[in-house]
């Protein structure tokens, strides 16, 4: 569906709060949508209207995917990148063309006192060099009337496509898109072949995924707000702090320089923004690992379902659930799980009579099926998550995986005997 439909959606669904006083985009907006937590709509920022939060928890995601939440993991990993895309010759996207360039007049955030200054989170940069294309989410800080600085995180495929154009001393042309269909946002977080993002967006929403020409020959989906502009070369500047996914402040980094040379945005736009360390920016940095560690699982022992904790930032901590068929399955899972996903920090690997969706649950698995000098798996000094402010100077951290799972022939010691039950 589209951003508006969704918005309207969650209104229909009596899940959506709207603000209708005026607030100020300098931490007024992101004070009061810490508080509230649920997607919320505010009518008035600077004249214009913001949402924010529009996927904070799992019922609202699997919402946007037409699925549950005990399925989403399932129905992510079942989809493969090869959906259709077309182009069309028309969007919505370009009926206002922004006389001059000036981001200030554009609802930007400032979401704490100590950032580097104000923060688009929920802009998708698209970018096009050399033939290839990608889709990815990069927190870009406000430097300029018509400058931002984004993170690129190294050796992924933003950077890289920008390193490429630099090394042959030219721009990398780009565009950001702000308030897309939330599910094709979804799919530019997930990792799946390089310059298959849009691909994957179509196999999740079952339709083709249009995409429209912009004048630096940069093709983008539908969105409320278009900042068309392009990578310099050779131009780096301060970017943070920031406020990341644990909810403690990022580092100060030199990145690169983004020129915009074009704003464009629909009649009445809605800005899309991401509370950072909120539940919208944990679900979309955790959810798409989730079922890249089902497969992997998959490949070892029967893997029945897996999910990535709200405690542990829904990026660090796993829980998988598992079927065991032999006394080592418990162990695979662990080791799969840490490989699936590098930055995961903690596994719990449990049978498939616990609710993963049920804390007390797990814990009581833990209670009754883990013993500490037998069942315990500890990784000393491996590389860990850039996140987690426990990783040493050199990156590195530990990580540890809990088989919580019955011992196989003995099973009559662990199951759970209920009322009328056997």
């Amino acid at each position: 569906m589209s951003f508006r439909n969704f918005i309207e959606q969650l209104r229909s669904d009596q899940l959506l709060h709207e603000i209708n006083d005026s607030y100020s985009p300098y931490l007024e907006v992101s004070g009061s949508a810490h508080k509230i937590k649920g997607p919320v709509l505010f009518n008035d920022v600077m004249g214009h209207k913001i949402v924010i939060n529009i996927i904070a928890n799992r019922q609202c995601m699997a919402a946007a995917l037409g699925t549950t939440p005990e399925k989403m993991v399932h129905y992510l990993a079942e989809k493969e990148p090869d959906g259709e895309v077309i182009l069309v010759d028309n969007t919505p996207s370009t009926e206002v063309i922004e006389p001059e360039v000036d981001l200030g007049k554009i609802p930007i955030l400032t979401y704490f006192k100590k950032d580097g200054g104000p923060y688009i989170t929920a802009g998708v940069v698209v970018s096009e060099y050399g033939g290839m294309c990608n889709a990815s989410i990069h927190r870009l800080m406000v430097t300029g009337k018509d400058t931002l600085v984004g993170r690129l995180v190294e050796n992924r495929h933003t950077y890289n496509l920008q390193k490429a154009a630099s090394l042959a001393g030219e721009p990398l042309p780009i565009a950001i898109v702000i308030g897309i269909d939330p599910v094709i946002l979804l799919a530019t977080t997930t990792r799946v072949p390089e310059g298959k993002e849009f691909q994957y967006a179509g196999a999740l929403l079952g339709r083709p995924v249009e995409l429209f020409k912009l004048d630096n020959g940069v093709s983008i989906p539908h969105a409320e707000w278009v900042l068309e502009g392009y990578i310099e070369p050779d131009t780096t500047v301060d970017e943070g702090p920031f406020v990341d996914i644990t909810d403690t402040m990022d580092i100060i980094r030199q990145q690169p320089l983004i020129r915009i040379t074009k704003v464009m945005h629909r009649r009445d736009p809605i800005y899309h923004a991401i509370m950072p360390a909120g539940g919208e920016h944990k679900m979309l940095m955790g959810i798409p690992y989730e079922p890249l560690i089902l497969k992997g699982v998959g490949e070892v022992c029967d893997a029945r379902n897996v999910v990535l904790t709200e405690g542990g930032c829904s990026y660090l901590h796993a829980i998988v659930r598992i079927h065991k068929t032999a006394d080592n399955d418990g162990r695979k899972a662990i080791d799969a799980a840490f490989s699936a996903h590098k930055s995961l920090k903690h596994v719990v690997v449990v049978d498939d009579d616990i609710d993963i969706f049920d804390l007390p649950d797990v814990e009581y698995a833990i209670a009754t099926r883990f013993r500490a000098d037998k069942d315990l798996v500890v990784y000393p000094d491996v590389r860990g998550s850039s996140l987690d402010p426990m990783c040493s100077a050199n990156g590195n951290s530990a990580k540890m995986g809990l088989d919580a799972t019955m011992i196989l022939g003995e099973e009559h010691k662990f199951k759970r005997v209920t009322p009328g039950g056997d």
